[in-house]
């Protein structure tokens, strides 16, 4: 068929498809919306997909079928694994003289889909034009693609949104296509075992999935690789992302019903070097907001914390590695501060749970939208309370302590091992020692460690070797109970179930801000706050947990930093060996 390089409302117009009238309203409908004219024309009912693809073939000079009128044969249909069909959102419709012929429904694609095909099938490939609706039934008849990874892949508007700005129902539309139940009962198995996030990683000959329970991953699933095609694309339609882009990087979020309630999900999509690796971050609306009481704070913590949170200006940090609980206790700390009469607002990236009476502002790096950009226009809304995500540059810290010395109360994250290091890290960004030092007002480390499973602890003496480990001497474990993981069905034989935090809390008293200003050795900041101004650390929490029977000492030791408090007084024990061998060899 020869190319009619009209527009494709004018080859509607000849056609009778539509009148001029509805042709300028489709026009006008399809300004500032991210629309081609024919889905405008399909979505204000003037014409039907059927016309639109039999103008979309005259204008591309390709043949039109029409799938409505009959299925192709199976033997037809075999020769195109169901992989590549969904992939390439096509449809064998024919054969002839060596050439397979498939049905597209966006001519547009027809470059493409014809040399994946080709390289793959290692044979010729001509496309002709189909109907949008009909070839995603057909599709999903035959293949048992979901009919949105096809309209996805044709271009259709949900696919070129912006990553993470749509939300899709998981399980709500065709539950009886085989990957929409998979996808579903992954999502119900991650909800029923307590996991954070689900991990979709393909291995060459096989597709693996992780849950993440309590802070450990476990595989719970192996699956062909045939399966990797249809089940991320499955995935990324419900988290609105690009499906035919598989070079780059993509974010995305799901709304999802499982275990009887809505649950939130984040999308994150890696591409690899055996495909994409896909992570699902569950965020469940009503177990991740936690109240102040519910964080794991030790009686004398929880009074310093709270007198943190009534101080009416400056800075308060809360560090850790990621996973270690920050956002959870940030959102705790502001539905606490959340009143009538106070004002809060927020910078995130992203924003994780929606709290009612809080002002929150999701970051926004395509457009310029940046945390010191958003922080700038904060301080412009007269608010009491800001949290800023995470401090990351230069720029974004100088404009939060700002904010902190002209009255404001302000929260954020940074990435330190410990609650003194937040300290040097401000300076090591670029921030003057005098501003940390009249800005900073308190500093909470923190870390998340796993709680024995009370069915079947298993309570026994430790070594005094595994004592000296977390600093408790055999006087001092005399007549407590320790215990140690067994494992039950109760917490699927791990041991442990459920997580509390660690905590470490710094309050910058007079003599630590002089020591800050002076830039004073971190180990001599650290030794202050320990022995002087009686800060408990993130190993002195973790033994009162372990006193109190909720965790274990090997757990404590996993997750603390410990690590560099044992190897400092290992490094200093072996000193002493040293000198011990030295002077014997000199005997």
């Amino acid at each position: 068929m020869p190319v009619d390089s009209r527009p494709l409302g004018q080859i509607l117009l000849e056609a009778g498809a539509v009148t001029e009238a509805q042709l300028q309203e489709g026009l006008a409908f399809q300004r500032g919306r991210t629309l081609r004219i024919g889905e405008a024309l399909v979505a204000l009912g003037h014409c039907d997909e059927s016309s639109i693809a039999r103008a979309l073939a005259k204008q591309s000079g390709m043949p039109f079928v029409d799938l409505l009128k009959g299925s192709p044969p199976k033997a037809l249909l075999d020769r195109l694994p169901a992989t590549l069909a969904v992939e390439a959102s096509c449809i064998p419709v024919a054969e002839r003289a060596g050439t397979l012929i498939v049905a597209i429904d966006d001519p547009a694609r027809a470059p493409l889909a014809v040399d994946s095909l080709k390289f793959v099938l290692q044979r010729e490939i001509a496309c002709a034009v189909a109907a949008k609706g009909p070839l995603r039934k057909a599709l999903e008849m035959h293949y048992g693609a979901p009919p949105e990874a096809a309209a996805s892949r044709a271009g259709a508007p949900a696919a070129r949104r912006e990553p993470g700005r749509g939300t899709a129902k998981a399980g709500e539309d065709d539950g009886d296509a085989p990957i929409v139940r998979l996808v579903q009962q992954l999502i119900e198995d991650a909800v029923q075992v307590r996991a954070s996030d689900i991990h979709v990683e393909p291995f060459g000959s096989r597709l693996r999935v992780r849950f993440r329970v309590d802070g450990i991953l476990k595989e719970v699933a192996s699956y062909p690789a045939h399966l990797h095609g249809p089940l991320l694309a499955r995935l990324k339609v419900m988290a609105s992302m690009d499906i035919a882009e598989k070079r780059k990087p993509q974010d995305g979020r799901i709304a999802a019903h499982a275990a009887g309630r809505d649950i939130d999900i984040r999308a994150s999509i890696l591409p690899g070097s055996h495909g994409e690796t896909m992570v699902l971050r569950i965020l469940d609306r009503e177990k991740g907001l936690l109240s102040l009481k519910d964080l794991g704070l030790e009686d004398d913590d929880a009074v310093t914390f709270r007198k943190v949170l009534k101080l009416p200006n400056g800075i308060v940090l809360v560090t850790g590695p990621t996973g270690s609980g920050k956002t959870t206790t940030l959102y705790a700390s502001l539905s606490e501060l959340n009143r009538p009469d106070v004002k809060i607002i927020t910078a995130e990236d992203p924003v994780e749970y929606h709290l009612a009476g809080i002002n929150q502002c999701q970051v926004r790096h395509k457009v310029g939208l940046d945390f010191a950009r958003i922080l700038r226009a904060m301080l412009r809304q007269a608010p009491n309370v800001i949290l800023v995500g995470e401090i990351r540059d230069k720029e974004t810290a100088e404009i939060a302590i700002q904010a902190a010395l002209t009255g404001h109360l302000v929260f954020s994250t940074l990435h330190t091992n410990d609650s003194v290091s937040a300290l040097t890290r401000l300076m090591d960004i670029g921030v003057k020692p005098f501003l940390v030092s009249a800005a900073v007002r308190a500093v909470l480390a923190q870390r998340l460690i796993r709680t024995l499973c009370v069915d079947c602890r298993d309570p026994y003496d430790p070594p005094v070797a595994e004592l000296r480990m977390i600093g408790v001497s055999a006087a001092a474990a005399a007549g407590r109970k320790f215990y140690r993981a067994r494992g039950c069905g109760k917490c699927n034989f791990s041991g442990y179930r459920g997580r509390k935090a660690l905590y470490e809390i710094l309050m910058l008293d007079e003599a630590l801000r002089d020591m800050v200003l002076r830039n004073e050795p971190i180990t001599k900041v650290r030794d202050y706050a320990r022995n002087v101004a009686g800060m408990t650390t993130l190993l002195g929490d973790g033994v009162r947990k372990i006193l109190a029977g909720q965790t274990s000492v090997q757990e404590v030791l996993r997750v603390t930093s410990a690590i560099v408090e044992v190897g400092e007084r290992l490094e200093a024990e072996m000193e002493d060996l040293v000198d011990a061998g030295a002077e014997d060899e000199d005997k």
